[in-house]
């Protein structure tokens, strides 16, 4: 999911179901450095026990007290709070801000089949749109297709009309970097800093180790039959690094036959030609062939492995965000 929303729905209709009287707490609003983005959210019971943060400690307290006045009379609430500067930098913060906290009990106001459908969405990784009116409540689920912008950024927010939030629950994010080279070594972990799940598949021992990629999840099998187990969708970006067509392009069909919004392949301009007449040959069109970024990254002028991996990652960034 997007970073800012995690298993907490899940959490909360946990306790809903153990009899445990259950309010939500989601950061609708920020203006200035406010401590966490739009989108966080805070599960606390009607004791008192919670999970999650809408402020990274400076306003909690305050949610939490209105939360479990919340669960007691089954009304939402949305408060406003002013983060001071002293505890903006207690969190790691250089100034202050503001924040808008959504205040909804589970039950009285979020019904828990629309919470147990939200929850069913987000278990298939099908992108869907939490709509809720900050006034009047009634929360209702929507198509991401309702709100294009937004889910291509990732971005919850309050609509125009200064009532109506949109909370985006995305799939998350994934790279699968195909050759355990040393453009990966780099691009790994910066694959990670921007929110990817990485996943490295090369069936070569000598390249794809631990002790080359500490801490990282690979996979040593060939990488088309890796490929059709991860479930690709349009949330993923498939790198190709190995420069072996053996390995390559199996990788590169299994990912033309999927929803991938990305597909980058090492090799020169050359290299891709042979490519393409490759592809051409097992009855690959040319938009399809079309979709391949090929010599992988933005042409920055780069030519280490790590300035590689900063143009492939750029490249990935642009193709995500940016209306197509």
């Amino acid at each position: 999911m997007t970073e800012s929303i995690t298993d907490l729905p899940q959490l909360a209709l946990n306790w809903h179901r153990a009899g445990r009287g259950v309010a939500i707490a989601t950061v609708v609003q920020t203006w200035g450095s406010a401590p966490r983005p739009v989108g966080s959210q805070l599960v606390i019971d009607a004791d008192g026990a919670m999970e999650g943060s809408v402020s990274g400690g400076c306003v909690e307290g305050a949610v939490i007290t209105e939360a479990i006045d919340a669960v007691a009379d089954g009304r939402q609430r949305v408060l406003e709070f002013g983060v001071s500067d002293d505890e903006a930098f207690a969190v790691g913060l250089a100034c202050g801000g503001e924040i808008k906290v959504l205040i909804e009990p589970v039950g009285p106001v979020m019904p828990v089949e629309l919470l147990e459908r939200l929850i069913e969405a987000r278990s298939e990784a099908k992108p869907i749109a939490y709509v809720t009116d900050l006034e009047s409540g009634a929360p209702r689920l929507q198509a991401a297709s309702t709100y294009p912008d937004r889910f291509r950024m990732d971005r919850s927010g309050v609509e125009e009309d200064g009532r109506t939030f949109v909370a985006v629950h995305n799939p998350p994010l994934r790279m699968i970097i195909v050759g355990a080279v040393h453009i990966a070594q780099h691009l790994a972990p910066m694959a990670k800093a921007c929110g990817y799940q990485v996943t490295l598949i090369d069936p070569r021992p000598a390249f794809a180790s631990q002790a080359r990629f500490p801490g990282e999840t690979i996979v040593d099998d060939w990488p088309d039959q890796a490929l059709r187990h991860m479930k690709l969708d349009a949330r993923t970006a498939v790198v190709t690094l190995t420069h072996d067509p053996k390995l390559d392009d199996p990788a590169i069909v299994t990912a033309l036959e999927s929803e991938v919004f990305y597909l980058g392949c090492l090799g020169s301009t050359r290299t891709h030609a042979k490519r393409v007449e490759r592809l051409k040959e097992v009855d690959f069109t040319d938009d399809e062939v079309a979709r391949i970024h090929a010599p992988v990254g933005l042409d920055l002028g780069g030519r280490s492995p790590a300035e590689i991996a900063v143009s492939i990652m750029a490249q990935v960034t642009e193709t995500l965000r940016k209306p197509a």
